[in-house]
């Protein structure tokens, strides 16, 4: 005897990938995916190995910031591969988030929490973002003209417990939204097809996040317990080699 009972159709797994002929959208979000990766992506890296040259000393790192403020047209280099794609892969990712047009529902339970951490993790690492920004290049020693001072500024800030909490904070949500956005990104562009593929780049994307928060952390803890003594104050280092200019110039012009 056939049974009568229906059941419902099996919901796939994984993460559909994305679609043509879906008029302006399908190039948004292609833009919006591939942004996560390239070049925000790689910043993101190049960032976290940055930091991580604090666990040498303040002397390797406050060389490691003067390398980088060195590089020729680094306005041009921070707002076209920097802070424009991070506007814009943040402000798509809100407008998204702000519509709901997420498929959250065609996921199974766990893709589906899965999906929805990493929209507010987006959230939480956009406003880690502007404070981090905000305080390291709109405040205190111009770390441009003094990178010299790059260590001792960075420690200084992580000293006060809420600040060294919203860095431990930025570090966790900055390190996951990346390392699952691999997944999500090869995922939808079709690189990473059956399930067993996607597992393993499920797998390297949360290994990437540990990575991170291993790298993130541990640049955290050599801010505040550096291994030699952080250089004294930009200031007075400032004011020390002007007037030790102006004492030197007339000997110079004595011995002439």
């Amino acid at each position: 005897m056939a049974s009568s009972v229906q059941t419902s159709p099996r919901i796939g797994k994984g993460v559909p990938p994305l679609r043509a002929g879906q008029g302006n959208s399908f190039f948004w979000r292609r833009l919006h995916s591939l942004s996560g990766i390239i070049p925000v992506g790689v910043f993101l890296t190049e960032h976290m190995i940055s930091n991580f040259a604090a666990t040498n000393g303040p002397p390797a790192y406050n060389d490691t910031v003067k390398f980088l403020t060195s590089l020729p047209a680094l306005i041009v280099l921070e707002w076209v591969g920097i802070f424009i794609p991070i506007l814009f892969h943040a402000g798509y990712g809100i407008y998204i988030w702000w519509r709901g047009d997420n498929n959250v529902t065609d996921y199974p339970w766990q893709g589906n929490w899965l999906y929805t951490l990493q929209r507010y993790t987006g959230i939480i690492v956009f406003a880690y973002i502007l404070f981090h920004t905000y305080t390291m290049r709109f405040t205190g020693v111009h770390l441009a003209t003094h990178p010299d001072q790059a260590f001792k500024k960075v420690h200084d800030e992580l000293l006060h417990p809420w600040a060294m909490a919203i860095y431990v904070i930025g570090v966790v949500t900055a390190s996951w939204h990346f390392g699952y956005g691999i997944f999500l990104f090869c995922a939808k562009w079709g690189i990473a097809t059956g399930e067993r593929a996607r597992k393993r780049v499920r797998a390297f994307g949360i290994a990437v996040a540990i990575l991170f928060m291993v790298l993130g952390l541990s640049s955290a803890y050599s801010f505040v317990n550096p291994k030699n003594q952080v250089p004294a104050n930009s200031a007075a280092s400032v004011n020390s080699s002007t007037q030790s200019g102006m004492t030197q110039a007339p000997a110079t012009t004595d011995n002439q």
